[in-house]
């Protein structure tokens, strides 16, 4: 679910196109937007304390062959959670697990990974060799 909800609407959708026929499904609860308390933690072990509050998307569907999908994503897109729902409720029908899998949970996976990796790069070489500046000063 952490793949959806990185993912873009029109990403998934994309994606969903090319894995084939897929089961009609009707909305239970939303798509709708509302508000979630963010908390923190001081050093990342402290007492936690309410950090601020965050805009999230949320969204209910049942597929016509009975399974439940639920999706929260940040943020106001609600085709991005409803779709989001759709994919989890699929995943639990074992007739579109493998095909979802390897249709669009892997590539937006590897897609978020290779762009992980190239602002993980970037950062690495403004990286400050802090020995080599003490060094200098000796």
């Amino acid at each position: 679910m952490a793949v959806l909800a990185r993912a873009k609407a029109d990403e998934i959708a994309a994606l969903l196109a090319g894995a084939g026929a897929l089961p009609a499904y009707d909305r239970i609860r939303g798509p709708e937007s509302g508000l979630v308390m963010v908390r923190g933690r001081s050093g990342g072990s402290g007492a936690p304390f309410n950090l601020g509050e965050m805009t999230v998307s949320r969204c209910t569907v049942r597929t016509q062959t009975g399974q439940i999908g639920h999706a929260y994503v940040a943020g106001r897109d609600h085709c991005q959670a409803e779709l989001a729902a759709l994919v989890d409720a699929l995943l639990q029908h074992e007739t579109y697990t493998a095909t979802l899998h390897s249709c669009v949970i892997e590539p937006l996976a590897a897609a978020q990974r290779s762009q992980h990796a190239a602002i993980q790069s970037k950062a690495e070489a403004t990286k400050v060799q802090f020995f080599a500046m003490r060094n200098m000063r000796a």
